[in-house]
Order: structure tokens, then C-alpha cells, then sequence
């Protein structure tokens, strides 16, 4: 019990470092603000056509809120533009619907950029003190965090986001003793509440900057100092068990672990070594150097999250899926479809899906906490796998063989020397209108039992003018195990869209108020995000793994390539220059102060 024996913590250390360490306010800037509109329609149930990722969710609440039953509620989740958790809370909706009952006219809602600025959501502001010890040999005995976060003038997300930076952070090296104490505060300033990365992007900043300093204070190369104590597979963590996103956690070892590739992978790709030794010797105002950081996140929220699907079958042989999930540019219908495609060996272009309406749909909990693939991912490989089992069973009475000896291969129930086969056409059609009529058609649905954790290792290499301040991005490699990518076009682009957002927040995006609290820049103008041609040099590469809980290998992808640019950034800067910063974003006034403070010191 190292709380009531305080003298075990560090004492086994020989370097003992302590840094604190702050990201500040974002904003999520997706491009189609906060919408909804509420109709009634002739039977007097409420409509709502809303820009959500949660449906389901609102559905409920909004029953809740204005006292009405769900069955006279039908949520519809068109295309939208961009989320990144800013549509996750119902805000607008409750509000529509109330003034819609009201009047019984349609009522439209859309905020202004300047609104979803103030009065939206944000990414939580972070204050983190970490305190680690380390031995000669480059073990690490203790990492104690303490974090705060301000969560604005109201307490959404006020428990999960803290307690997801202490659990998507301090599993990913393993020391002897670990410490985490978490403290949320109200303030007067915008909400925070769930932004992609989740708390994982305010604790990556110290980890990784804070595995820089251990390695430098024993002498030990700081990829090597990385790979002597990341988590293996077959390992697991006390830290999974006590410490959930809502709570208490679940107990679970890792079932894959491809970080040491994505190290292997980065070093090759920024040829780490040679630039390493190159920069060492340079001389002159315009300074380069390397930066490494690494980094886990989950998929899903174990013994938490549900989704569900229903597959079932038309005449000529195309599918129908309908999903309680929703794709908020995901790409989230493209890789359901393809799983069950996948097991019922047809062309994807016959898989037709429809998703987020709840009227049409069977449950989902919503696009969050990196859940789509990984749980209704699986609840569609669940499903797809029903259909092809009752679909073998009209084959059976086709072919007069029995379903055991039967199986789909290309769009036919062949047997299994492929001497006898038919189509899923005729398969359709003789249980439709001929033998045994029935729909073929099944639902199922999944919910997980752990969170297995994509991993991530960026590497940044930078010029720093010393004499102004400005930063240049030469180079950025970002590797990513996401286990079997169901779609690798789609999971390389959502793993430079999070690592462009990431790297957008580490050097620009900054929400600035004056002494009252009041937003200065709500809006592009004033609040500066990368565009197209901010965009720096970006490539991002796969790591392939098998996760065995996954559906075909697959994990998450989405959130995680947002959470080590502020490391990989603070790492690169002090290579070049010898200087730690320790509050984001890295702007050319503060890099030029910190340079001017090391210069002073001297």
C-alpha cells in the first residue's frame, strides 16, 4: 500500500525527474456547424433531422427532457459534416423539438461559427504535473501524474475525459508503481466536453516528453529507452482494471501490440540515426532536429458499448444492412459493408446499408470512443454470419445436401468439391415464394469485454529559426497499428486527418479570452487551424496486426493519430535548440522566449 508508505515511492529511483506541463483550449472547427430541424408529422410523432453522432442517445434524452415517450420520437442522422466529438451531447435538439411541440410548426436551429465557438463544446485545457523515477539501467520505477482539467461552466465529460488520460497513458510503459490523481474544476469559460483523442492527447504531452528526460539523465538512446518498457502482448496492466472511462475498469492483457513495428517502421522511414548524427555537429541561426513520440488509445468502451445490425436478403441475390451506427465521415457504412461482404463472399456494391435513423434501425450507442469497427464492426460480422447459416439451409434443400456440407464461395451455396451449386438469387427467391417461405433475415448484435489499444509512434523532423522563432515541419512520419485494417485507404485517411488535426493544435490553434472570460477569436479569422496549404510534408503508414477480439484482426483508427504531435514537436524543438517547452502550442514567440531563456541562463 504506497499510500500509507510513502518512502516506497521513488526510493528505488537513482534520477527522479518532476515537470508540469499544459495543452490548452481547442475547438473542433468541423465544417458543418451545429444543425437540427423538428417537424411533426400527420400522426403528431416528433421528428428530429439533426447533425449528430449519437441518434439513439438523443432519442432518449429528448424523451426524457420534454416528458414524451420515445415511440412518438423518430431521430434521423443525415450525411454530416464532421464531428470529432463536438456532436456527441445533445444541445440543440431538445431545444427544437420543445419550440416545434409548442407551436407545431417546423423549427430549424443552426448556430453560427461564432456560436459553436462559445457555446459548443471544446477540448479540455490541461495542467499536468508528472513526476517518474528511473534506475541506471533504464527501468522506470514510478510515474505519478496529476492532472486538471477545466471543464467550463458545466460538467459534461467531467469524470470520462480525466480519467481516460491517466488510462490510455500510463499502461503504455510499464513501471513499478503508478500513480494517478485526477481533479476536474468549473470555470467561467466555454464547455469542454469529448473531443478525438479524449484525454489521451492532454497526458501523451508529458509521457512522452517526460521518456525524453529519463533517457537523456541515464545516458540510454531515447528509442531504446522506449522499447526496454513499452507493454508486451500477453501483458496486462493494473491500471485497465481501476480505472474505466466511467470508473471501474476491466482486466485485460494485451491480445496484440504492434508498437515496436511502428518504431522500426518510423526510424527507417525518417532515417533517424543518420539525421541524428548530421544535425548533431550544425552550426548557424537555422537549426534541425528529430522528435519521437508514442502513443495508445482503445476501441470502445468495454461492457459499455452495444451496437447492432440487421442483414437481410432480396430477390436477386443484393443484401439490405441497416445500422444503428452512424457515419459522421468515418466511413463507418463502407466498413460494415464490407465485413459482411466478407463472409457472404459477394461484391460489396451488393450490400445496400442504411444507417442512422431509429425508426429504421436496431441500436447503436453512437460514433464514439473509437467503438465503429471495432463493435459494430462485429456485430455485423455477428449478423452476416446468421444469414449465411439460414442461407445454407435453403441451399441444403436446393441441393439436396445437408448444410454441413455446404458453403459460400463468389455469391453461390456450392458443396465441397464444388460439384454442386446454386445462387443466392435462386436461394432468394425459392424461400420468398416457393419452399418453406420466409424471410431470410437476422439481426445481432455485440458488446466487448475489453479495449484493445491501437498503437502509434510519430516521428517529426523540424527546422527552428533561432533568431525568429519559426518553426518548419521538414518531414512527419506517423505509423499506426490498427490491427487488420478493414479498409486501408479509408484508415490511412483517417489517420492523417487526426494526425493533421494533431499537428494543427501543436503549433497554431490557440481559443483566447480576455479577463472576463470573453472569447476574443470566435472565428477563422482569428482562430487559426492548418488548411490545405499549411499542410506539411505527412505519410502515414500501417502496421499491420491481428487483434483476435477484433472482426477479421481489426482495431480502432480514428482517434488515436491526434495525440503525439505536441510530444514529437517538444522532442524535435529541443534537439534542434536544447529547449524544453512546456506549454502548447509551440508558437514562434514562445519557442523564441524559451531559446532567449536558455541563452540568459548561460
Amino acid at each position: 500500500d504506497l499510500d500509507n508508505h510513502p518512502d516506497e515511492w521513488l526510493y528505488k529511483a537513482d534520477y527522479i525527474l518532476e515537470n508540469t506541463y499544459e495543452t490548452q483550449y481547442a475547438q473542433h472547427c468541423a465544417l458543418e456547424p451545429h444543425t437540427t430541424l423538428t417537424w411533426l408529422d400527420p400522426n403528431g410523432r416528433l421528428f428530429i433531422r439533426t447533425s449528430t453522432q449519437v441518434p439513439f442517445h438523443v432519442r432518449r434524452i429528448v424523451g426524457q427532457a420534454l416528458n414524451i415517450p420515445v415511440k412518438k420520437i423518430r431521430v434521423i442522422k443525415p450525411r454530416i459534416g464532421g464531428g470529432f466529438g463536438s456532436k456527441q451531447e445533445i444541445f440543440l435538439e431538445q431545444v427544437c423539438s420543445a419550440l416545434t411541440l409548442a407551436t407545431k410548426k417546423p423549427v430549424r436551429i443552426e448556430l453560427t461559427r461564432r456560436e459553436v465557438f462559445i457555446s459548443s463544446r471544446t477540448r479540455h485545457p490541461a495542467i499536468t504535473r508528472l513526476k517518474s523515477g528511473v534506475t541506471r539501467d533504464g527501468r522506470i520505477t514510478d510515474l505519478d501524474m496529476e492532472i486538471y482539467l477545466n471543464n467550463g461552466a458545466y460538467g459534461a465529460h467531467a469524470l470520462t475525459v480525466m480519467m481516460c488520460a491517466g488510462s490510455h497513458s500510463l499502461p503504455m510503459y510499464q513501471a513499478a508503481n503508478n500513480r494517478f490523481t485526477g481533479r476536474t474544476v468549473y470555470t467561467n469559460l466555454p464547455v469542454a466536453g469529448a473531443y478525438r483523442g479524449y484525454g489521451a492527447t492532454q497526458a501523451c504531452f508529458p509521457m512522452e516528453c517526460q521518456m525524453e528526460m529519463m533517457a537523456g539523465a541515464i545516458g540510454m538512446d531515447p528509442i531504446e529507452f522506449r522499447l526496454k518498457n513499452y507493454i508486451r502482448e500477453g501483458v496486462g496492466s493494473p491500471i485497465f482494471k481501476a480505472m474505466g472511462e466511467g470508473g471501474e475498469g476491466v482486466e485485460q492483457v494485451m491480445t496484440s501490440c504492434g508498437i515496436r513495428a511502428c518504431i522500426e517502421k518510423g526510424l527507417k522511414e525518417i532515417d533517424w540515426y543518420a539525421k541524428r548524427k548530421k544535425y548533431a555537429g550544425q552550426t548557424g541561426s537555422k537549426r534541425r532536429g528529430l522528435g519521437v513520440a508514442c502513443s495508445m488509445q482503445g476501441s470502445g468502451i468495454p461492457e459499455v458499448d452495444m451496437a447492432s445490425v440487421t442483414i437481410k436478403i432480396n430477390d436477386d441475390g443484393s443484401f439490405n444492412l441497416a445500422a444503428g451506427a452512424s457515419d459522421i465521415g468515418t466511413g463507418a457504412d463502407t466498413v460494415l459493408a464490407q465485413i459482411a461482404a466478407e463472409v457472404l463472399t459477394v461484391p460489396v456494391d451488393r450490400i445496400i446499408v442504411y444507417s442512422g435513423d431509429t425508426d429504421l434501425t436496431p441500436f447503436d450507442v453512437g460514433a464514439y470512443a473509437s467503438s465503429t469497427t471495432f463493435i459494430s464492426g462485429n456485430a455485423s460480422r455477428k449478423c452476416a454470419l446468421k444469414v449465411r447459416d439460414m442461407i445454407l439451409d435453403v441451399g441444403a434443400a436446393i441441393l439436396g445436401e445437408p448444410a454441413s456440407a455446404l458453403h459460400l464461395e463468389n455469391g453461390f451455396v456450392a458443396s465441397a468439391d464444388g460439384g454442386k451449386k446454386c445462387s443466392l438469387e435462386e436461394v432468394a427467391r425459392t424461400s420468398l415464394y416457393y419452399k418453406n417461405q420466409h424471410q431470410i433475415c437476422a439481426t445481432a448484435s455485440h458488446t466487448a469485454h475489453t479495449s484493445p489499444p491501437p498503437f502509434a509512434a510519430h516521428f517529426a523532423e523540424i527546422e527552428v529559426d533561432t533568431e525568429t522563432g519559426e518553426l518548419k515541419v521538414i518531414d512527419y512520419v506517423s505509423t499506426v497499428d490498427c490491427g487488420t485494417a478493414i479498409n486501408p485507404a479509408l484508415a490511412e485517411g483517417q489517420n492523417d486527418g487526426a494526425t493533421l488535426n494533431g499537428m494543427s493544435y501543436a503549433l497554431c490553434e490557440k481559443m483566447e479570452f480576455n479577463s472576463k472570460g470573453a472569447m476574443l477569436n470566435a472565428g477563422f479569422r482569428g482562430y487559426r487551424i492548418f488548411t490545405a496549404h499549411d499542410a506539411p510534408p505527412l505519410r502515414t503508414f500501417l502496421i499491420p496486426t491481428y487483434e483476435p477480439n477484433g472482426p477479421f484482426g481489426a482495431k480502432s483508427v480514428s482517434e488515436i493519430g491526434i495525440n503525439c504531435s505536441i510530444p514529437a514537436f517538444a522532442n524535435a524543438i529541443h534537439d534542434a535548440t536544447g529547449v524544453w517547452l512546456f506549454e502548447a502550442p509551440f508558437t514562434p514567440d514562445r519557442i523564441l522566449a524559451g531559446i532567449k531563456a536558455k541563452a540568459e541562463a548561460k
